[in-house]
């Protein structure tokens, strides 16, 4: 069953691209989380979505959340997409898709894991969902406009 717009978000422990745990839970009272899942490092549309996270990864700080990327590829492949792109945020590997299977995030055309945006505020309640596998820029503005209105409410 699909996460929706309400729920409180899955938790989730996962390695980072220096195959250290991750906890979505961490940052519970803490901070806002944009969770986008992509289909696979280095891949045309997923080094778009992740380099234009990137660009505005300053922006999303200052809006007071954090950014994690998720796919099923190893550490060491986040590793080395981060560092060939200087991705400055986490990459978590999931890579029996047992994260993307609990938030439900569907696949395209029934081949393509999903790509698939979620912006959950600090008390862990998802807040927005943005599905789009073919434009991965819009990624970074829907989250960016979801965080903008959490600042004002």
């Amino acid at each position: 069953m699909a996460i929706k717009v309400g729920d409180s978000a899955p938790d989730f422990t996962l390695p980072n691209q220096a195959n250290e745990p991750v906890a979505l839970s961490s940052f519970r009272g803490q901070k806002a989380v944009v969770l986008y899942f992509y289909p696979k490092d280095d891949t045309p549309g997923c080094t778009v979505e992740s380099c234009s996270f990137r660009d505005s990864y300053e922006d999303f700080l200052a809006a007071g959340a954090e950014v994690i990327g998720i796919s099923s590829d190893s550490p060491d492949s986040h590793r080395a997409f981060a560092s060939k792109h200087n991705l400055p945020f986490t990459l978590v590997s999931d890579s029996g898709s047992a994260v993307r299977k609990a938030y439900g995030v569907p696949a395209t055309l029934g081949l393509l894991p999903g790509r698939v945006t979620y912006v959950i505020d600090k008390d862990g309640i998802v807040r927005h969902i943005f599905n789009s596998q073919f434009n991965p820029k819009g990624h970074v503005n829907e989250a960016m406009g979801i965080l903008k209105g959490l600042q004002t409410a």
